[in-house]
C-alpha cells in the first residue's frame, strides 16, 4: 500500500473523534476490508503529526501504548480535499469536436484573450472578414455585428454544416493552405488556435497574406505549449506531462511564439505582440480543454511516465490545491500599404 493512501485512510479513521491506534487500524479495516501493518499504521501517524494534520488528544485518556489522536483543522481540510478528489472523475474520453470547441470558446481562458483578438482586427463597416478554422462558428456574430461580410472557413466539412446552420452566415468547406478566394478580396483574417493544428503555418500565413488587401490584417490566437506550467508535488511529473504534449499531441506546439518571425519573413509588418496568460484554479474546469485523463493515459503509453506515476499524478491533480497555466500569443501583422513586402 502507497504511503499516501495508509494517511488517508487514517485520517478517514478520525474523522468521526480521536482514536489510539488499535482503535484506528480497527476503524480502517470496517470500512477498507483489511487492517494495516504495525508499520504502516504508526510511520503514517508520525508522518501526519509530523505535517500537522493529526495531534494528541489531550483530553483522551492516554497510557504508554494507547495514545489517542485526533485530527487538526488542518488535517479535517486535507481529508475533505481528498474525499472531493475520489467523488471527481476527469474525463476518460474525448468529447466531440463541436463540443470541445464550444466548452472552450465559453471557458476561462477563451474569454481571457477572445475579446483581444476582435478588438486587434479592428474591423469596419466596410470590410470583409475572413475566419480561418471557424469551428462551430461560435465567434462569427460579432465579427458580422462590424462588418460588411464575414465569411467562416473550415476544412472538417461537419463544421462547417454545423456553423452555417448556427449563424446563418457565408460558411465554405476548404482548405487553409489553398483559400478557395482571389487575391486582395479581404481587409481582415483572423485564426484562433488553428496554426497549431495545420501541416504548414508558413503557406497558410502566405495564402493570407495572397488574399489580404494592401493595410488588411491577419490577427492570431495561438498557444505555445512550452509554456505550460502545472504545479504538481512532484515537478518532474509535471514536467514529462508537458514534454509528452509538446513531443506528441501538438503538431506545431510553440506556433503562439514563432508566429512574429513567421508573418515578418511572410512579408507582413507586425507592429503588436500580445501574451495572454490565462490561469486555471479548478481542475475540472481545466480538464474540460486539457483532458488530463486520456493525455495521462497516453504519455504512460509512449513511456514518458509510469503507470503507478500516472495514478500520483492524476491524484494530485484532482485533490488540489490545483494551478496551471499556458502562454497564449495574440500577433497582429498587417500587409504593406504598397502591397506585399
Amino acid at each position: 500500500m502507497r504511503t499516501n493512501d495508509a494517511q488517508f485512510l487514517v485520517l478517514s479513521a478520525l474523522a468521526d473523534g480521536p482514536l489510539h491506534g488499535y482503535a484506528v487500524n480497527a476503524a480502517i479495516e470496517r470500512t477498507a476490508g483489511e487492517r494495516l501493518g504495525q508499520g504502516s499504521l504508526y510511520g503514517a501517524l508520525s508522518r501526519l503529526e509530523g505535517k500537522g494534520l493529526v495531534e494528541p488528544d489531550s483530553a483522551g485518556a492516554a497510557t504508554a501504548r494507547r495514545r489517542p489522536m485526533r485530527l487538526t483543522d488542518a488535517g479535517r481540510a486535507e481529508l475533505d480535499r481528498g474525499l472531493r478528489a475520489m467523488s471527481q472523475v476527469f474525463e476518460a474520453s474525448a468529447p466531440g469536436r463541436a463540443e470541445y470547441l464550444d466548452r472552450a470558446a465559453a471557458s476561462e481562458a477563451g474569454r481571457a484573450y477572445k475579446p483581444l483578438l476582435l478588438d486587434a482586427l479592428d474591423i469596419g463597416p466596410t470590410h470583409t472578414v475572413l475566419d480561418l478554422g471557424c469551428g462551430t462558428g461560435a465567434d462569427l456574430p460579432a465579427m458580422a455585428a462590424a462588418a460588411a461580410h464575414v465569411i467562416g472557413l473550415d476544412s472538417d466539412p461537419d463544421m462547417a454544416a454545423t456553423a452555417a446552420a448556427r449563424t446563418g452566415l457565408d460558411v465554405v468547406h476548404g482548405d487553409a493552405h489553398a483559400l478557395p478566394f482571389a487575391e486582395s478580396t479581404v481587409d481582415r483574417v483572423r485564426t484562433d488556435r488553428v496554426l497549431q493544428h495545420v501541416d504548414d503555418p508558413t503557406v497558410v500565413l502566405a495564402e493570407a497574406m495572397r488574399v489580404l488587401r494592401p493595410g488588411g490584417r491577419l490577427v492570431t490566437g495561438e498557444p505555445d505549449w512550452e509554456t505550460l506550467a502545472i504545479d504538481h508535488p512532484r515537478p518532474e511529473l509535471a514536467t514529462a506531462y508537458t514534454r509528452f504534449v509538446v513531443e506528441k499531441v501538438i503538431r506545431n506546439p510553440t506556433i503562439g511564439r514563432q508566429l512574429h518571425r513567421l508573418a515578418e519573413n511572410a512579408g507582413f509588418d507586425v507592429p503588436t505582440v500580445i501574451p495572454v496568460t490565462p490561469t486555471f484554479r479548478d481542475p475540472h474546469t481545466a480538464d474540460q480543454i486539457f483532458g488530463f485523463q486520456r493525455t495521462t493515459r497516453r504519455a504512460v503509453d509512449a513511456g514518458y511516465m509510469t503507470p503507478d506515476d500516472g495514478e500520483e499524478w492524476l491524484g494530485a491533480l484532482k485533490a488540489g490545491p490545483f494551478l496551471a497555466t499556458v502562454v497564449q500569443w495574440v500577433t497582429v501583422a498587417v500587409v504593406p500599404a504598397g502591397g506585399e513586402g
